[in-house]
């Protein structure tokens, strides 16, 4: 029997990061004094990804099986080569942006265009640039709670030890201009990846990339997701982007589905529109893409809700009732657009309130014993929820 947290307001402010409280880190890697790499912002929401700067601000360190950051830089500003042992993706929330990647970046390159979320391999090279306006904003995810940190390309370390800047084997930055001291076991420092080792590096076409890229003409919005679809109040749309999440219609599909350690999708809804109070065991992650959103969480008069604008985060507790309703769309579209990050790479299973049960039956819906939204009189014998 699960025992549901009740989240006191003090708490769920801590989890709330808000676009205004981030904190950027223009030293956090190697290529910091790199012409052209020089002005890059790195900003650590949810844990400290991969950052080599000890003085990175990390608004929210706490273990969710995955890692929350964000990159931003001037037009024209690069993002040198490296490789990641775990899972990278980045979601463009604006501007244009050139990745590239393969040995020397020569494998292929992709012009992303605000919505598109890319998942890039892991054990391949990867940089991107910026080639739109200076406001340019990416949120990025790493999977697992270490990352096992990064690996340059071989340039980029020839060209920062010319600039005084050394890495060591337990990703500390040494910056000999600042007054480091190198040390005495030079064994420790990172030295660049042998050319055979490269060279056996797996590759990937365009078309392979492209696949792992998922576009907003991508998008397949499915209009009745949940058991709760069918309710007033209940009427938020999901496209699965990365993983199966926590999809109800048995005919939901994701983009992408190898293991990531989270999986995403978009989570799009009319205003006064969203999900219904449920729970369930995972971490949660939600990042506002347009419109505001008001999430409650708790039961009754231990009730406490936050609104978030756009760019703004929530960390929500594992097992905590949770209602998400969208509270006012943009402008410019009849819906507001979430972006929603579960932890782990199975199915999320969903508990919902007696109430949505209830109405749900009501309209004569339940769920079959694989968990997706079923017709009650196909069933066997009704359960209620877990």
């Amino acid at each position: 029997m699960i025992n549901n947290p009740v989240i006191s307001a003090s708490e769920l402010e801590r989890r709330t990061i808000r676009r205004t409280d981030l904190v950027s880190c223009n030293a956090a890697f190697i290529d910091c004094r790199t012409p052209g790499s020089d002005k890059k912002e790195n900003y650590a929401l949810i844990g400290g990804g991969v950052s080599q700067n000890a003085g990175q601000v990390i608004n929210l360190q706490e273990d969710h099986g995955y890692n929350i950051g964000a990159a931003a830089m001037p037009n024209g500003v690069t993002n040198s080569l490296h490789m990641h042992f775990t899972a990278e993706v980045f979601f463009n929330f604006r501007g244009t942006w050139r990745f590239r990647w393969g040995k020397d970046g020569n494998g292929g390159d992709y012009v992303s265009q605000e919505g598109d979320i890319i998942t890039v391999p892991t054990w391949i090279f990867r940089g991107f640039t910026n080639e739109g306006t200076d406001d340019g904003w990416l949120f990025t995810a790493l999977g697992q709670s270490d990352t096992g940190g990064i690996i340059w390309g071989p340039s980029v370390l020839n060209e920062a030890e010319g600039h005084g800047l050394y890495l060591t084997s337990d990703n500390r930055l040494i910056d000999t201009v600042a007054g480091d001291q190198l040390p005495d076991d030079e064994n420790i420092l990172i030295r660049p990846m042998p050319a055979d080792v490269v060279e056996s590096l797996r590759t990937y076409s365009p078309e392979e990339m492209r696949a792992r890229i998922t576009t907003r003409d991508d998008l397949v919005y499915f209009e009745h997701p949940f058991l709760c679809s069918s309710i007033p109040g209940g009427g938020a749309q999901l496209a699965a982007v990365i993983g199966y999440g926590m999809a109800e219609d048995r005919d939901i599909a994701p983009r992408v589905s190898n293991p990531h350690s989270f999986n995403v999708a978009w989570l799009r809804a009319r205003e006064g529109e969203g999900m219904l109070q449920h729970w369930h065991s995972e971490t949660q992650v939600l990042i506002v893409k347009s419109g505001s959103w008001t999430v409650t969480l708790n039961e009754g008069t231990e009730q406490v809700q936050v609104t978030l604008e756009p760019e703004d985060t929530l960390s929500v507790p594992r097992n905590a009732w949770r209602t998400i309703r969208n509270t006012s769309a943009p402008d410019d579209s009849e819906f507001g657009e979430l972006l929603v990050i579960n932890g782990g790479d199975a199915r999320v299973r969903l508990h919902w309130s007696p109430e949505v049960w209830k109405e749900v039956n009501d309209k004569g819906l339940s769920r079959d014993a694989d968990g997706y939204i079923a017709p009650m009189f196909l069933l066997a014998m009704m359960t209620d929820d877990d």
